[in-house]
């Protein structure tokens, strides 16, 4: 019993340590919080967590109860190439920032935090299936470079741990670098990710039949996830959701 009680004794006072000289801070603002992946009150009151109501197929939000397969105007007129989609928030200020300090700030442990209010939206995703499989939207290798890492891959690799579905991090790939989509309208987003993404002709048989959760941090206008989808479909994945940490709740103009 004794020998049972040290390491977790030591484990704690390890961790009261390391809290005293590195204790955790708000994702946002920075601020001391209580525990890991927690946000300060402020923050955490700033942010649109989303649920149901929703578009059973985009996750857009609803101001009213509906049928729980009720879909959107845009996805019955214009049904996306993926099954579903779920964000832990609506993209605002808080989201944003977050968001940012992962991508530009140098900090990868703010995966772990979206990926713990994300995994909640797991059960909307067909993920209890037993055939699921994580896949991060890729970045061009020159991109990865300078970033350090791929954003996409830490969520990915996150939720794996905490879910047990496996994440294939390679297995969808970027073949050529694009500008930044900001500022362009639909179609123009549209057309500038079209034939960006493949997966090797050898890395096939691991998809076959699978169904896949594609991971990104934000959802903006669908074009980079749906591009991502239709490739996974056309190599060979049985069906696609997406899942992301936020994204834009306004109807964009085309």
């Amino acid at each position: 019993m004794v020998t049972h009680t040290l390491p977790r004794l030591g484990r704690a006072a390890l961790r009261h340590v390391v809290d005293f000289a590195l204790p955790p801070r708000c994702p946002s603002c920075g601020i001391i919080v209580p525990e890991p992946n927690l946000f300060c009150l402020p923050c955490w009151q700033s942010l649109a967590f989303l649920g149901e109501p929703c578009c059973a197929r985009c996750g857009l939000p609803f101001d009213y109860e509906t049928d729980a397969d009720a879909e959107c105007g845009r996805c019955l007129a214009d049904p996306p190439p993926f099954e579903r989609l779920r964000a832990a928030v609506a993209y605002g200020d808080t989201a944003r920032k977050v968001a940012l300090k992962l991508k530009y700030s140098g900090r990868p442990g703010v995966a772990e935090t979206l990926a713990h209010f994300m995994a909640r939206q797991l059960p909307w995703l067909g993920s209890g299936e037993g055939e699921a499989l994580l896949v991060p939207v890729p970045l061009h290798r020159w991109r990865i470079w300078k970033r350090g890492y791929n954003q996409a891959a830490l969520i990915a690799s996150a939720l794996s741990r905490r879910s047990g579905i496996p994440a294939e991090l390679d297995l969808l790939r970027r073949t050529r670098a694009t500008p930044p989509l900001k500022g362009l309208g639909r179609r123009e987003r549209a057309l500038t990710v079209r034939g960006v993404f493949a997966v090797a002709k050898e890395d096939r048989p691991r998809l076959k039949g699978r169904h896949v959760i594609l991971v990104d941090d934000v959802f903006t206008s669908g074009a980079t996830a749906g591009a991502c989808a239709r490739t996974l479909r056309r190599a060979g994945a049985r069906s696609v959701a997406v899942l992301t940490w936020a994204r834009v709740v306004r109807v964009e103009p085309d």
